[in-house]
């Protein structure tokens, strides 16, 4: 009895550490919302809030974006930049990590976009219960074709990245292993990478329906089943993985275990565990080794595409 007392109690904390910052998710009374334009160079917004109308869910949702100052320099109007897609935790919002900690500096340093977008506890998959969030959609097809085309990007998998915290770890790493094409570096901060032993945590059972009556759908959903696809990719080169947890943190076992999982499938990635709880202390150092990592691989990605034009 006192062990699941204390169970249930430590996942009340992690819920509680998750919500650190309350959102409020609104949504305008027409549902045909006009897209929010991207800033005008001549003004220097280097950080953003925009509205992206998603057709698949018929509303608008808010997004932050983050540039570097390079990005409004002059003479610089044929420079293009990687894009990283930084994803919230549960009880969280698209403002987290711009209040959390300054995403200019980093922005700055390995000259990329960074787009914080709205997840709403959607645990960024398309709901089969319900209509409105359908936020695998949305993040992986029409945000991304959004900010390709309002911003100088690199339309292409090589200089696209994607990571997050807790339930956007694992959204980072379920999209971007169903879209390899989309993306092509994925990461991971203390991920919940096996959503099959938490049937009644954190809205998921809003998204997927009781566990009992939809395991399999529940599996079909994980990070650890999706892992599969990684192995099957025909896409080459493989995807840049990494993945980084705290000693402390509520989901460590299910980490090593994925990473287990990935060692004993020949799958390469960077798995990283170091001191720390399931907290922003925790998020806000992750990210600068991830910031290095996709850095690197951007610097591959530009490599590649200058090979492919040169072929064509």
């Amino acid at each position: 009895m006192k062990k699941n007392i204390l169970l249930s109690l430590s996942l009340v904390a992690a819920m509680m550490l998750m919500a650190t910052t309350a959102c409020a998710h609104t949504t305008p009374s027409k549902p045909d919302a006009i897209e929010m334009a991207a800033p005008d160079e001549e003004t220097n917004i280097q950080v953003d809030t925009i509205e992206v109308m998603s057709q698949a869910m018929g509303r608008p949702i808010k997004n932050v974006v983050v540039m570097p100052k390079k990005y409004f320099g002059k003479h610089v109007a044929d420079e293009h930049y990687p894009v990283l897609y930084l994803l919230h935790g549960a009880m969280g919002c698209y403002s987290d990590w711009s209040e959390k900690t300054d995403l200019k500096p980093l922005a700055d340093r390995y000259e990329c976009i960074i787009v914080c977008p709205d997840g709403q506890d959607s645990w960024y998959l398309d709901s089969p219960v319900d209509p409105k969030m359908q936020f695998e959609t949305y993040v992986s097809k029409e945000l991304v074709e959004y900010i390709d085309r309002h911003y100088r990007t690199y339309p292409n998998r090589y200089m696209r990245a994607i990571t997050g915290l807790s339930m956007g770890g694992h959204g980072a790493l379920s999209l971007a292993w169903k879209h390899p094409d989309v993306f092509w570096s994925c990461g991971s901060m203390s991920g919940c990478t096996d959503i099959t032993k938490y049937p009644n945590n954190w809205r998921i059972k809003e998204r997927l329906g009781e566990y009992a009556d939809n395991e399999q759908l529940w599996k079909e959903h994980s990070v650890y089943q999706l892992a599969s696809l990684l192995k099957a990719s025909t896409l080459k080169p493989a995807q840049n993985i990494i993945i980084d947890d705290g000693l402390k943190d509520i989901f460590i076992k299910d980490n090593i275990a994925l990473h287990d999982y990935l060692v004993e499938q020949g799958i390469d990635h960077d798995f990283t565990v170091r001191p720390g709880r399931h907290s922003w202390d925790y998020w806000v150092s992750a990210l600068d080794y991830h910031m290095v990592f996709f850095s690197k691989a951007f610097a591959r990605g530009r490599k590649l595409m200058a090979e492919q034009e040169t072929n064509n």
